[in-house]
């Protein structure tokens, strides 16, 4: 067992390791760095050796067998400077390696017996000579060959085991002592080789660990752990490549970012592992449909698609439709089959779009008018977009204006009881005539604020101008108010709600406050501890706009609400929709069964009336009782309604 294990170990030790790839090449590079000096240190031992034999000896031997090494040396020295600044294969290392193996051996053996041949000649001194060239040109080639450890062992054998074969064998004193000192030398320096080998391999096998946990980290920095598609970050530094490309090119690069539609309502469904579950889908089948386009998981539920080779605008957005068409597919799970689909926004550089920043801005603005307009749908951001932009970033800075709340004001719209036929009260609505734009519409320039960031600096002096208003009224009339999701996305944002509701010395129990689901989308936990709050200081809190969101019926019995709103969207043409007839059915059936009061807004024609007082609808806003009124006028408007004995076929239609 020993001497396998001996004869293993001696073979480990002559031969090449082709196991390591790695270390294959770090071998070649090194002694590709040592060879020259080797043949160098070789062929000036060879002519001086040659040189003092020169008179000695026959010119074939002295000059001839020189000249043949120094042609079959320069011929191995210009092949490895021709290769010298190659990254070779490891087959390829591998292969140059094991041929070093084999001319070790040869030249070796060369010029061992070519030695041999010229000790015969000449004294005492020139064979003295001999000994040393053979000694001293075998420790070079040692140092020479410390990384191809195979061959060292095989040159040093063959020389200098002949070598001290033959000197001990001569029985002479001096050249005894010369070859026990070679030996022991050499024994000593082989011993040196290997260590110094073995830290080598040592080197470069950590190199290898620690480049293997470079990759590892760069991956796991690079990708998403759970869809395994490139991240965010490694999004922006790709697309900030191709774009230097495109620009260099002349070509165009086309960025789409997507969102899903009612990711939300299965998450929350379904729990968040089936929603892991269909984002890894959704990542499948997007890379799955992509071809010289590369897809992206930028966070939550939005995703990326960058394309270097795009067609024209026209078939680039069918190409976009037929990836949200393939997203859109039902998702068969364990836990059932889910659907969603997904909205994309497409920009084109250079096309309104030159820089990285204004690509994917642009490509998210696309996204918004997609899921706002064409939900499930691919839009593309072109020039009408650009001036939307830009009338967009005027409104944005008009509306920091130190004297924005000059130009605000509140208008109020009547709630009313169809049932008895009184009015319950009125919603405080926002109002914006600029000196430079006129009136603004309020979807769009509350819209702004609230991406801005600066909406509740219009929030809140239009909810202490609506509650000095609201003062003089009947103590039967409540007011209504909106509040932003900022409004209670902090404690110091509601805290100065709180404020000004405590300073303004109206009833807060004659005030609801109206939130949207957009609020959900935030710091939930913030949200219903804001509306706790609120109820505890007595204020009403309704649901604005009911069913519209992906929140509602998940999110309604977290928050202690007194009320709903049932957007407009379901209400009009109630009669001759079915469709909107069963929503609106059940959102009032669901209203009874979880004991809040339900107002439906949106109310515009008898028909609509009819068919709401019918369902048991209670309370209704629209302009068929009255449009927004200025506060001024609410007296007048609540005598004319006393007047009318609140018979629905005495409302007068008003769209003013």
């Amino acid at each position: 067992m020993n001497m396998i294990s001996a004869r293993l170990k001696l073979q480990e030790f002559i031969s090449v390791r082709s196991d390591n790839p790695d270390l294959l090449k770090a071998q070649y590079r090194a002694f590709t760095r040592q060879m020259p000096m080797m043949y160098f240190i070789l062929l000036s031992s060879t002519w001086a050796l040659a040189i003092t034999h020169l008179k000695l000896a026959p010119v074939w031997l002295t000059v001839g067998i020189p000249l043949a090494f120094t042609i079959g040396c320069a011929l191995r020295i210009a092949f490895w400077w021709r290769t010298r600044g190659l990254d070779p294969e490891p087959q390829v290392a591998y292969a140059a390696l094991r041929r070093t193996n084999r001319l070790a051996v040869g030249i070796a053996t060369a010029f061992t017996l070519w030695s041999f041949l010229l000790i015969p000649y000449g004294d005492a001194y020139t064979q003295s000579h001999v000994a040393f060239y053979m000694a001293i040109t075998v420790i070079s080639c040692i140092f020479c060959l410390m990384h191809v450890r195979s061959a060292a062992l095989t040159v040093t054998l063959i020389v200098n085991g002949a070598f001290i074969i033959f000197f001990l064998a001569s029985q002479q004193p001096t050249f005894i002592a010369i070859a026990i000192n070679v030996f022991l030398v050499c024994g000593g320096m082989m011993s040196i080789l290997s260590t110094n080998y073995r830290n080598f391999e040592r080197m470069v096998v950590s190199q290898q660990r620690t480049e293997a946990l470079s990759n590892e980290n760069f991956l796991l920095a690079n990708q998403d752990s759970l869809t395994e598609l490139p991240n965010r970050r490694a999004f922006f530094t790709h697309l900030e490549a191709e774009l230097e490309k495109a620009r260099a090119a002349g070509t165009r690069l086309a960025l789409g970012v997507i969102d899903l539609d009612g990711f939300k309502p299965v998450n929350d469904l379904h729990g968040h592992s089936v929603g892991d579950r269909l984002l890894v889908s959704v990542g499948h089948r997007l890379t799955a449909s992509l071809k010289a386009s590369r897809a992206f998981r930028l966070g939550g539920d939005e995703f990326a698609i960058v394309a270097p080779v795009i067609p024209e605008d026209a078939q680039l957005v069918a190409n976009a439709n037929a990836i949200s068409e393939q997203l859109r597919a039902p998702y068969h799970l364990a836990e059932g089959t889910v659907h969603v689909s997904a909205s994309m926004g497409i920009a084109v550089f250079p096309t309104l779009a030159s820089t990285l920043e204004q690509l994917f801005d642009r490509a998210d603005y696309a996204l918004y008018h997609a899921k706002k307009a064409q939900r499930g749908g691919a839009v593309l951001f072109d020039a009408e977009h650009e001036q939307q932009i830009n009338l967009e970033a005027r409104i944005q800075h008009l509306l920091k204006q130190t004297d924005i709340e000059d130009e605000l004001s509140v208008v109020f719209q009547p709630i009313v009881d169809i049932r008895s036929g009184l009015v319950r009260g009125f919603e405080g609505l926002a109002r914006w005539r600029n000196g430079v734009l006129g009136e603004v519409p309020p979807d769009r320039f509350f819209s702004i604020a609230e991406r801005a960031g600066i909406v509740s600096a219009l929030t809140r002096p239009l909810l202490k101008t609506a509650l000095a208003c609201a003062t003089g009224w009947e103590t039967s009339l409540r007011l209504s108010f909106n509040l932003s999701a900022h409004d209670l996305n902090s404690q110091d944002g509601v805290s100065s709600v709180i404020a000004i509701i405590k300073d303004s010395g109206f009833d807060p129990r004659r005030l609801d406050l109206e939130i949207t689901e957009t609020a959900f989308a935030h710091d939930f936990g913030q949200v219903r501890q804001s509306v706790e709050l609120l109820r505890r200081l007595g204020c009403g809190v309704s649901l604005d706009d009911f069913g519209t969101g992906y929140s509602s019926l998940t999110r309604l019995h977290a928050l202690p609400l007194t009320k709903i709103k049932i957007d407009r969207s379901f209400v009009t043409d109630l009669h001759r929709k079915p469709a909107s007839y069963k929503i609106v059915k059940s959102l009032l059936t669901l209203s009874r069964d979880m004991e809040l009061e339900c107002v439906v807004e949106g109310v515009e024609t008898l028909e609509e009336l009819a068919v709401l007082k019918a369902l048991g609808a209670r309370l209704v806003q629209g302009y068929i009782f009255s449009g927004p009124m200025k506060a001024d006028d609410i007296a007048d408007f609540l005598s004319a309604h006393a007047n009318s004995q609140t018979q629905p076929s005495s409302f007068a239609l008003c769209r003013a």
